[in-house]
């Protein structure tokens, strides 16, 4: 495998929030890597607090994302991209206290954790390029994640891909979301909400999802979309006519996704960056 180009991950660890505890992650580099390059960088997030999803061992490489097959890091890498995934607190097989950070608290994301862990990437690695903020992507949970980032901390995420994301917990299944939300509902709910404080979205969006989606119900992105608009908020719209959840992950049209997901990134981070390197010279 190395033979043929194929280069491991690299592992990197940041202290969280509370100065003390270690946040694990991954590094993913375009194969034809230069290290005198600028690279902008690219989170894979998935935070739901039912595992953990940062890979310990070999794994067919990209494809992990709470349980689903998704676009390949190393592929979106290879376009010219730094991309990593993190487990940040709120995620389980760590303390009691570093899982119990995402109760009735899941627009948390581990978002404080994440940032830290950017940011010292970016100070020991010159080639590790913040400059056009950091771009995100995920599904179903982390589609609600990712909407967050952009929401919530615009100051470092700045282009987001959201796939099938629950972004109301009080409207997606209740096996689910009651065991991380408890019950009653409250304004913990709203607080978590991306769809309620669509009003604050800055950076550049495009929502995917399947036309019969039986995780989540579509009337959530429908819901995100309409508040969105009515808060007269610019943002790309993908739905695939017939897609199931997993739509343009693990079931097609995963080229046709893929494609748009790249396209995404490559128009607005990639050429954000490249034009703010060029105003810093």
């Amino acid at each position: 495998m190395t033979q043929a180009g194929f280069k491991a991950p690299e592992v990197f660890v940041a202290k969280g929030r509370d100065g003390k505890t270690d946040i694990w992650g991954l590094i993913v580099k375009p194969q034809q890597f230069k290290p005198e390059q600028k690279y902008p960088v690219i989170e894979n997030i998935y935070a739901g607090p039912h595992d953990s999803f940062v890979p310990k061992s070999f794994w067919p490489f990209g494809f992990h994302s709470g349980g689903d097959k998704v676009i390949g890091m190393q592929a979106l890498a290879d376009l010219g991209f730094v991309v990593v995934q993190i487990d940040g607190m709120g995620t389980k097989n760590r303390s009691k206290a570093f899982h119990d950070v995402a109760w009735k608290n899941l627009a948390d994301s581990g978002f404080p954790d994440r940032i830290l862990w950017h940011k010292a990437a970016a100070k020991q690695f010159p080639w590790y390029n913040m400059a056009a903020g950091v771009g995100i992507y995920g599904a179903s949970a982390g589609g609600q994640s990712t909407v967050a980032a952009l929401l919530f901390h615009p100051e470092v995420y700045t282009t987001g891909v959201a796939y099938a994301g629950c972004y109301d917990n009080r409207m997606d299944k209740i096996s689910w979301n009651e065991q991380w939300m408890g019950y009653p509902v409250g304004p913990h709910y709203a607080a978590s909400s991306v769809t309620e404080h669509a009003e604050l979205l800055q950076g550049n969006l495009l929502l995917i999802n399947g036309e019969q989606d039986s995780n989540v119900d579509p009337a959530s992105t429908m819901q995100l979309v309409n508040a969105l608009i009515k808060a007269d908020k610019d943002f790309d719209l993908l739905l695939v006519p017939g897609g199931e959840h997993a739509v343009g992950r693990s079931v097609g049209p995963i080229r046709y996704v893929q494609r748009r997901q790249f396209d995404f990134f490559q128009r607005h981070l990639k050429q954000q960056s490249s034009d703010r390197n060029k105003s810093q010279l």
